[in-house]
């Protein structure tokens, strides 16, 4: 990745002991003494990071600043003062600044500061790649995603969909199995016919049974009209079937019929009905332990489980979070709201019980309170802040999670900290890790790194 830092500064002192200290870590220092010769090498090349003083001639650096944003250049800027204050510190945010430091300053501060703005300018850049990537090959109904686990199901997705197959979803509330089950919808042959979705747990055994398979007139009290249902309504199409293991043995064993013989009869009547439907089922229970306790039969678990597809939980796939932010601020139509790199951390590091969902909740009531620009942490749900603070650790070890962890994601998510902050260097990276270089190499190949 390429470290060019202008520094722009009228005093040459300050460029100097600036340029010896950058030129000493490697990065690649380009020097401007006015803000008109700031302009000059911006245009000829354009810097990774701007370090800019706020008081210059010709013109001075708020007045550079305000130019570049205006021009759409959007490399980070971190601006310097002599003269430094609430007011103006404030100012330079709202013109694009990504960090305001107040001479005199430690050298190691200015470094940190370049440091994460690259970071942050290298995470936008990833993640504008990434939805480049997703709109031109995974563009699946809405299905927003990056990680391997998430490409694993889309890939099942397409594979599974132009067929008839009966197909059951795993996973967490909130992981998004009715957009898995429309996609397989719209990208299978029926996608012109009725998608029809029923929640099994929401609904009593008598009223379950009369919405998949409709009743005739004075089936039962108050049935003044027949009615067709949801399986009669699907027909030619896909139903979608969601909590499935909610359902009571009764219904089970008229659902199994179906599954089998594609036929049945409503509620009060006695002429069968044949439909032609491609059923897509869908829970967070463990339906083995269901049948196990006598609760769930097992003949209709495996007229169901004939593709199984299991959906990551949000926190096991962390790295999509600033993706899906990002489709959720343009959904609310947010503008020019942004999320700081310190919002979006602790965004990331939050557990998600509730998944998806209460990611999308999150940032849409966000969205609608926040009245700055940029959406800071003080902006976030207490339970989110909360999180950052509560995590106590006992000595000489981590905190272990009420909720348990998958130790396996954990090694990976460690190994893949330990070499983003050596820069990718193994060796550095298996000296963070307490390994041997050689170690760190086998487990990478073992994680697919």
């Amino acid at each position: 990745m390429s470290r060019r830092v202008l520094v722009a500064d009228d005093e040459k002192n300050m460029r100097w002991v600036l340029a010896q200290a950058l030129e000493g870590e490697g990065f690649e220092v380009v020097q401007a003494v006015d803000g008109k010769e700031a302009l000059a090498a911006i245009a000829e090349v354009e810097p990774d990071v701007l370090v800019l003083d706020h008081r210059m001639p010709k013109p001075d650096g708020m007045e550079v600043l305000r130019r570049l944003r205006a021009q759409g250049n959007t490399f980070p800027v971190i601006m310097l003062t002599a003269h430094g204050n609430v007011a103006q510190a404030v100012e330079a945010m709202k013109a694009g600044a990504s960090e305001y430091l107040t001479k005199p300053f430690d050298l190691e501060e200015l470094k940190i500061a370049i440091e994460k703005a690259l970071k942050v300018r290298s995470l936008s850049a990833e993640v504008e790649r990434l939805r480049e990537e997703l709109d031109r090959e995974y563009d699946v109904e809405g299905i927003v995603a990056a990680d391997s686990r998430m490409m694993a199901v889309i890939e099942d997705v397409r594979k599974v969909a132009p067929t008839n197959a009966t197909v059951i979803l795993y996973g967490e509330s909130g992981t998004g199995k009715e957009l898995v089950a429309r996609a397989l919808h719209s990208l299978s042959e029926r996608a012109e016919k009725p998608f029809v979705s029923v929640s099994a747990g929401a609904l009593p055994e008598t009223l379950l049974e009369s919405e998949l398979f409709g009743y005739e007139k004075g089936a039962f009290t108050g049935a003044m009209n027949a009615k067709p249902g949801r399986f009669e309504m699907a027909n030619g199409g896909t139903l979608f079937l969601d909590e499935i293991g909610d359902i009571t043995p009764a219904v089970q064993v008229k659902l199994l019929r179906v599954l089998q013989e594609r036929r049945f009869e409503r509620l009060g009547g006695t002429r069968t009905i044949e439909v032609d439907v491609r059923v897509v089922a869908a829970t967070n229970r463990d339906l083995q332990q269901l049948i196990a306790d006598g609760e769930f039969r097992e003949d209709l678990f495996y007229r169901l489980n004939v593709v199984p597809i299991t959906l990551p939980t949000l926190r096991a796939r962390s790295g999509d979070i600033p993706l899906l932010v990002a489709h959720f601020l343009e959904k609310f139509n947010a503008g020019a709201k942004r999320i700081s790199s310190a919002a979006m951390e602790l965004l990331v590091n939050y557990q998600w019980p509730g998944n998806i969902r209460e990611l999308e909740n999150t940032v849409e009531r966000i969205v609608i309170l926040s009245h700055d620009e940029e959406i800071g942490v003080d902006d976030l749900p207490l339970e989110i802040r909360m999180n950052a603070r509560e995590c106590p650790v006992p000595e000489g070890g981590f905190a272990l999670p009420a909720d348990g962890v998958d130790l396996e994601e954990v090694e990976l998510d460690l190994v893949r900290q330990a070499l983003e902050r050596s820069g990718g260097s193994a060796p550095k990276a298996a000296k963070l890790l307490g390994l041997t270089a050689k170690t760190l190499e086998a487990r990478m190949a073992r994680l697919g790194l």
